[in-house]
């Protein structure tokens, strides 16, 4: 949290009645740690896009602050111009629940769960890479039988998942303490070794662990844009995007000309797909999906998210996003450690009657089609009424 200021006790004070009417666009506050912030302005500055911030405008968002940035004391002297009142003491409500999480975060810090092991992440790295050399060399030692193309299509469709975890990692600055060689990576993992946007990714995902499953807010639960064009995606980005076509084709075009190579890129990243959403959506589209309730941080991430049970073949599946609830909660802890913080997580549910959902991958897959069908039938029903 923030250290307090010269000058902060002279600020004048204000309730949560008159914050919450500065939640629109061209007035903003947010509260953090019982500070009030005018963010108007800052909001198209700031790193993580305009919208994270609106979703919390006159809205308590001290545990969305702590969760999603690293260096707090380096946040914390540009949030400082900022300020502009405080919180009436009377209003600083801390709930039992909220004062619980708070301790368990800490004492996750102190179990040195937020470091991150550089042997594991070297290790997911190499497999990647490797994965991607034997599809080759396997092409190019035994020929485009097709045959010889399912092998290489099984390795490039692993390596392509394995890379989305990857990049999900660096994306959330979680294997790095330096932000800068965390984007860095970030954008050659999903940029070069995906073909995919950094700022895409940036701009959906993180609006989506603010919000989960809220009508509106979280853009995983309605169509959006496939690119950010603009200044929202630099010519460097598209630079790195292009170059993954090109690697693409270096590899493969003399094998199976430029043709080929694009309608194999088309049919890995079709198979790819089928991985990545039937993973990403077990855990949210079968939980609460409902407009924003201006809930704490712990009921909103637990309404909407569930787990999927540990094991091996899990946690290498999913990239560990089988640990969902842990994941949302603390969105910066390196993937290996969330196993660890489960059963703290557990406790803490148990203790203030929330649901901690976790089940069988398969009783996860299952649930999704369930979820549709339930959807569907809805749909049908208002279309014939």
């Amino acid at each position: 949290m923030c250290k307090e200021e010269k000058g902060t006790s002279k600020l004048p004070v204000y309730g949560w009645d008159e914050i919450r009417k500065h939640a629109d666009k061209n007035d903003r506050w947010l509260v953090v740690d019982g500070r009030i912030y005018d963010v108007t302005r800052w909001a198209k500055k700031h790193p993580g896009g305009e919208r994270i911030i609106a979703h919390h405008c006159g809205q308590d968002a001290t545990d969305a602050w702590v969760a999603f940035h690293n260096d707090h004391k380096a946040v914390c002297k540009y949030m400082q111009p900022l300020l502009v009142g405080l919180l009436k003491d009377e209003e600083k409500k801390e709930s039992e629940l909220i004062k619980d999480f708070r301790d368990l975060r800490a004492k996750t810090e102190e179990m040195g769960l937020f470091k991150a092991s550089p042997l594991f992440f070297f290790s997911i790295m190499l497999h990647i890479l490797a994965l991607e050399v034997l599809a080759w060399f396997l092409i190019y030692t035994c020929g485009t039988s097709w045959i010889t193309l399912l092998g290489a299509s099984i390795l490039l469709v692993t390596a392509q998942a394995q890379a989305g975890w990857s990049q999900h990692d660096y994306g959330h600055l979680s294997v790095f303490k330096s932000s800068w060689i965390n984007h860095s990576m970030h954008i050659f993992v999903i940029n070069f070794l995906k073909g995919a946007s950094s700022s895409w990714w940036n701009y959906r995902h993180f609006l989506h662990h603010a919000k989960p499953n809220r009508m509106r807010k979280d853009p995983d639960i309605r169509f959006d844009h496939l690119f950010v064009l603009g200044k929202k995606q630099p010519v460097e980005e598209l630079l790195w995007m292009v170059a993954f076509f090109v690697r693409y084709c270096v590899m493969f075009a003399s094998f199976l000309g430029v043709g080929g190579t694009l309608a194999f890129y088309l049919w890995i990243r079709f198979l790819e797909s089928h991985w990545f959403v039937w993973t990403t959506q077990m855990n949210h589209i079968p939980m609460d999906v409902d407009t924003d309730q201006d809930d704490d941080w712990v009921t909103g991430q637990l309404k909407a998210t569930c787990n999927v049970d540990q094991s091996f073949f899990n946690d290498w599946f999913s990239g560990h996003l089988n640990f969902q609830i842990e994941h949302h909660l603390f969105p910066t802890m390196p993937r290996h450690n969330l196993h660890k913080a489960a059963p703290l997580v557990k406790s803490l549910c148990k203790k203030h009657g929330l649901d901690y959902q976790s089940k069988t991958l398969f009783t996860a897959f299952a649930d999704i089609i369930g979820s549709l069908r339930k959807s569907g039938e809805l749909w049908y029903e208002a279309y014939h009424m």
